[in-house]
Order: C-alpha cells, then structure tokens, then sequence
C-alpha cells in the first residue's frame, strides 16, 4: 500500500452544508428555513424545535453558523491552499426562493451562489453541490405540510432547472437529498428530511418518547415524494448540460449480526436492506425492492397507498436514475434478534460493539467496514461510489504552544483512507472523498461547535461566542499531503 495511488482524478476534498456553517439566515433577502426554527442544544441536551416560528431572544444556531456568509473568500482560499480538487456544499432553495414559491428568484441569493463557484474554479476547486441538505422553506412547510404533499415536488424541480440552468458553467456535479434515507427515522427525518413540523414545541431526539404526532403515511409518502422530485432532476440536468453527474446521497450503514445465531444474522441484513437499499434500489435502479410492501406492513405504512404511488410513478422513476451512489460513513454499527439486547444501544449504532474504539460522542471507528461496505455497494449496483462524509467529531484543546495538535483526526482519516485505497485496488470504482466539515461548523445532530471536525478551526462557542477567526489545525498540513500525492502521502 505504501506506493499506491488513487486513480487519476480523483476527487480529494471536504464536505459542509449550508444550514450548518453559512449564516447570513434572514440576509438579502433569504427566507427562513426549518433548520431557522432548530435551537442550539449538547451532548446531554436535545435540540428545540419551535414550529410557530423564530422566537426573540433564543439562540439558533443556523442563523449566524460559521458566517461562511461573509467568510467565504477567505475559506475557499484555505481550501485551495489544502489542495482540494472538490468542495462539497450545498445550496438552501430558501435563498434563491424565500418562500419555494416566488414567481422570481431572490437575485442576491443567485448571486451569491455564483460568487462562492467562481471562487471554487479560481482555486481549481470543483464544486459537488447539494440542492436540498436537511434544509427546506419554512413557508413551505407551514402552508403545504412538507413533503408528503404533491405540491412540492414541482416546486422543487423548479428550483432545481433553475441550479442547474443559472449555473450551467461552472457545476457539473450534483447531489439531489442529503442523507434520503434519514427521512424513515421518525421524528428526525420527517422535520430535517421531509419539511413535516411538530405541531408544538419537540425535542429534536432520536429517542425522544414524544411520538403521537408522527404519521408513517406522511413519511414514507413524503419519501416517495422526493424520490420522484430526485429522477425528475436528474431528467432535467442531463437535458440542459449533458456533461451533468447526479447522484443520490445515503446515510451509510454498515451493520453486522450482533452474534452469529442466524436470527442475528437476519436482523443485520434486515437493518441493512431497509436503511441502504430501500433507498438505494428505486434511485440507482428505478424501482422499489421486491420487500418494499413487508417494510411498509412492518412500520404501519399504508399498503394500497404505496402501491398506488409506486405504479402512477413507474416511469419517472425508471428514467431519472442517478450517475453515481454517494454515502455518509462514520461508524458501523450491529443488530440482533433479541430486543433486550438492542435495548442497550441506540438507533443508530446499535448494541456496542466489544471490538470497536468509540469517539467522544460513542461513535464507534471502523475503518474495516468502510472497506466492507464499499464492496457491499458496489456488488449491488455497479455504479460509481463516492464517501462524501466521513471524519471525527472530537473536543479539540490547545496544545501548551497555543496550536491545535489533533493527531486523533489524522489517524481516524489515515485508517479509514487506507481501507478506501484496498477497496480501489480491488477493483471498486471509486470518485473521490470529500471529508465532513472540513472547516469546523455546528453539528445538525446536537446543535453544538464543540463538537468539532475541522481541519480548520473556527472561534465559536456552543452559545454563539467567539469572533469566528480561522486557524489551521496539524490535520490541514497532514490533508493537504494527501491532496497533494493523491493518497501515496499518508504519513
């Protein structure tokens, strides 16, 4: 491995989203989005969401985040310095459409977005744009309900021709949906995934035991909804500029049986089915699973109803398949038959792990089953892979000289690469790898900064405090080693 190289190309970069690190939330004329009503919270302290709207006086995150806004010069530079062949960032349709309905563009939010490519190309960047990341007009949801209405979907693919007409010359690769699959996570993914409000204040948590407002139907009808807006998108960007590569983009999830009794063994490739492939299958291959309906019963869904959408949509499907399969990986996670064990993990990640390190946040690093999965994706569906999140959220402290020494984040990104670069060279066909929050940004999940993943660090506090100037980290000279070798450089 020592002299390998990744193919020629490839595409190194970082990865952030919009909701998380640009500001400027009520800024020339943006409208407020969803994640505009989501407080600030920690580790221990779930994250608010107040439905009626942005109250006075409270703090949310979204609204300043990293001021990407007004920094964005600066950081691409420091990205360009690093040596990145691509920028992963996203665009909120509530910047370009302050209430997804306007009859014309916002133009200073388009502006915006030209300036921040065009800083990209000065800097022999390529931007990797996702249209909808974890963001959605709140005027949208508050009028039409979310995604589970059919409103939307045209509406969205209006604004989507619109990205890819206005900015035809300086992006070719896209993303539809961030994380699509987070939509079947109740609670979560129906008000970051799907628009889907609670009708009073929640506690944005993937335990949380306040349910009753939740509706299986809206979910997976909402899905569906952006399933079809996602293939309608990928039509339109191949038909105003051929050279366009669209992608899907899954929350990844590698599951192993908790044991080797075979009821362990068919729950790990039941989890694994429903969170990659459900996804996966009607957006590479254009049609649901044949096990589509048992996961329908199985979570309350109603079976006639899907049926219903899945065959009055049987075509745009079929047609608007993507270019390219992109994933989220940071952990593994397991699974067993036996609900008193599963009862001890949690929904992400499962029962624990006993052979696995965990991160501060209880993560746990597998680097070997960002290996495993690759080959699992790529024997399904034979298409072009790209890991475009993957890094360590950690408490970054200063050394005794005043510098950020995070050798824990080479080390994660060291082993997980060099899993990545075995894939490769047994044959998996893989684009490029964008590291998650290159440049230290608010954690969607926790509503934090102090939850930290950059190779840049940012002076903000989890209360907003802090006068948000940039430092490198030794991980962004350790990056820009790897860029700069194409993956030969790991030391």
């Amino acid at each position: 491995m020592a002299d390998f190289k990744f193919p020629e190309g490839f595409l190194w970069g970082g990865a952030t989203a919009a909701n998380q690190f640009e500001g400027g939330f009520d800024a020339d004329g943006k409208g407020l989005s969803v994640p505009d009503i989501i407080k600030g919270g920690d580790v221990n302290t779930p994250r608010l969401v107040t439905p009626a709207g942005v109250r006075e006086g409270e703090y949310y995150p979204s609204h300043e985040g990293i001021d990407f806004y007004h920094h964005y010069a600066e950081d691409i530079d420091l990205f360009g310095e690093m040596g990145f062949k691509c920028f992963r960032l996203s665009i909120q349709m509530s910047r370009i459409f302050p209430t997804g309905e306007d009859a014309e563009p916002n133009q200073a939010g388009v502006d915006f977005y030209r300036n921040v490519f065009e800083c990209c190309k000065k800097n022999n960047i390529e931007p990797l744009v996702t249209l909808s990341h974890y963001e959605f007009p709140l005027a949208l949801s508050h009028k039409y309900g979310g995604w589970d209405n059919d409103k939307i979907i045209d509406l969205w693919v209006r604004y989507a021709e619109f990205c890819f007409t206005e900015y035809k010359d300086l992006v070719k690769y896209w993303l539809t949906f961030n994380e699509i699959n987070c939509a079947m996570h109740p609670g979560f993914g129906d008000v970051y995934g799907l628009g889907i409000l609670p009708p009073h204040d929640w506690a944005l948590s993937f335990s949380s035991g306040d349910n009753d407002w939740m509706d299986p139907n809206r979910t997976y009808k909402g899905l569906h909804n952006q399933f079809v807006a996602s293939a309608k998108a990928v039509i339109a960007a191949h038909k105003i500029n051929p050279q366009n590569k669209v992608g899907l983009m899954i929350a990844g999830s590698a599951c192993y049986p908790y044991t080797c009794n075979p009821a362990d063994v068919v729950a790990a490739t039941a989890k694994m089915d429903e969170s990659n492939f459900y996804c996966g299958d009607v957006q590479v291959r254009g049609a649901y699973p044949a096990w589509a309906k048992t996961l329908w019963k199985k979570n309350g869904v109603d079976v006639a109803m899907m049926e219903e959408l899945a065959a009055r949509d049987a075509d745009i499907l079929k047609a608007g398949t993507v270019d390219f399969y992109s994933f989220s990986y940071y952990m593994s996670s397991t699974a067993s038959a036996d609900p008193k064990e599963m009862g001890k993990g949690n929904v992400f990640a499962g029962i624990p792990n006993p052979y696995l390190k965990a991160s501060d946040w209880g993560w746990q690093i597998d680097p070997e089953g960002l290996y495993w999965y690759l080959h699992t994706l790529y024997d399904r569906y034979q298409i072009p892979l790209m890991v475009v999140e993957n890094g360590l959220g950690a408490y970054d402290e200063r050394g005794e000289d005043g510098k950020f020494h995070d050798s824990y984040r080479i080390d994660y990104m060291r082993d997980h690469i060099k899993y990545m670069a075995k894939a490769v060279e047994e044959g998996v066909d893989l684009m490029g790898y964008t590291m998650w929050g290159c440049i230290d940004l608010v954690s969607a999940s926790t509503g934090e900064m102090a939850k930290r993943y950059g190779f840049i660090y940012v002076d903000k506090d989890n209360d907003g405090n802090g006068d948000l100037h940039r430092e490198k980290k030794d991980s962004f000279d350790w990056y820009k080693r790897v860029c700069e070798s194409n993956g030969a450089d790991l030391g």
